[in-house]
């Protein structure tokens, strides 16, 4: 199959997650074999790099690429979106240290692309067709990856929560990642809330771009204070489950399947093969896809 670009670009003005800040995300056409490229315009000389794994530098909550005085966080929901609508080269042009993460899914970047269209290249796509079974592990999360005709992922999630307990979701068919997965939001549990503030995380949060789960009482007092410092209103403690309706009943595991997805697209390359995580998370995905690009590199 040839490789695609965008038709026309398109650009994104939103919230940053982490940082709070108003930021500007511009995607751009590109030229053949340069895959997906970040350039960050607020910076002297405008660094521009690959989104492939060998620059992920940190997990936390995100998935954060870096080198040198380039630093970008949250790129997994427009990864994810690029490779499953099948952008293969793009130029993404952002004003800050990362993403806006607009409703905390992919749904707009869907959109988007969907309006602006693919452009046909001449040059044929780089895939990396899975030969043989391959397993990674790191800690309870574990990661296999079989041969097969397509590409194709299935997601197991599980949390000692009475809210969150266990979820599984799948997709057999890219086709269906508009529908099924790209409107899947990011989600966290409310007693994560503070730790994470501390950290100077989720200074961006709140009920708008997240799915907040509230799974252990907390006094009226604790709660309110916590609505307080994201600027959200307050709601009865007393009531335990998640604090906004949810699009799917197993939403979180769609979720964690649209990052699997954005998080693998930076071996660099399309994938063949089927993907099946269990208890998958930025760690091990960014891990799990830097040993397939070491793979891949010893091959050719």
């Amino acid at each position: 199959m040839k490789q695609h670009t965008l038709n026309r670009e398109f650009t994104f003005r939103g919230k940053g997650l982490h940082t709070g800040l108003l930021i500007n995300a511009r995607f751009l056409p590109a030229g053949v074999n340069t895959g997906i490229t970040i350039c960050r315009t607020d910076l002297p000389g405008r660094p521009v790099y690959k989104a492939v794994a060998d620059y992920v530098s940190a997990t936390e909550r995100g998935t954060v690429l870096e080198n040198g005085n380039w630093r970008v966080s949250t790129v997994e929901h427009a990864l994810s979106a690029l490779y499953a609508m099948g952008v293969d080269n793009c130029l993404i042009e952002v004003d800050a240290p990362e993403f806006p993460i607009l409703d905390g899914s992919a749904k707009y970047f869907v959109e988007a692309i969907q309006q602006a269209g693919l452009q046909e290249q001449e040059a044929e796509q780089q895939v990396f067709v899975v030969r043989e079974k391959l397993e990674f592990q790191k800690g309870d999360s574990k990661i296999v990856i079989s041969p097969d005709e397509s590409y194709s992922v299935e997601v197991h999630i599980g949390f000692p929560s009475p809210v969150l307990n266990k979820q599984s979701a799948s997709l057999d068919s890219l086709t269906e990642y508009p529908s099924a997965i790209a409107p899947a939001r990011t989600f966290v549990f409310l007693r994560e809330i503070q730790p994470l503030l501390q950290m100077g995380l989720i200074k961006g949060g709140d009920l708008k771009n997240a799915i907040v789960i509230y799974d252990r009482p907390m006094t009226q007092h604790q709660f309110d204070e916590i609505a307080d410092t994201l600027n959200q209103p307050r709601q009865d403690a007393a009531n335990i489950g998640y604090l906004c309706p949810l699009s799917f009943d197993n939403e979180p595991a769609r979720h964690k399947l649209l990052d699997i997805i954005g998080d693998l697209s930076l071996v660099g390359v399309r994938l063949q093969g089927r993907v099946i995580a269990y208890h998958p998370g930025h760690g091990v995905n960014t891990a799990f896809a830097k040993q397939l690009r070491q793979m891949i590199k010893k091959e050719n």
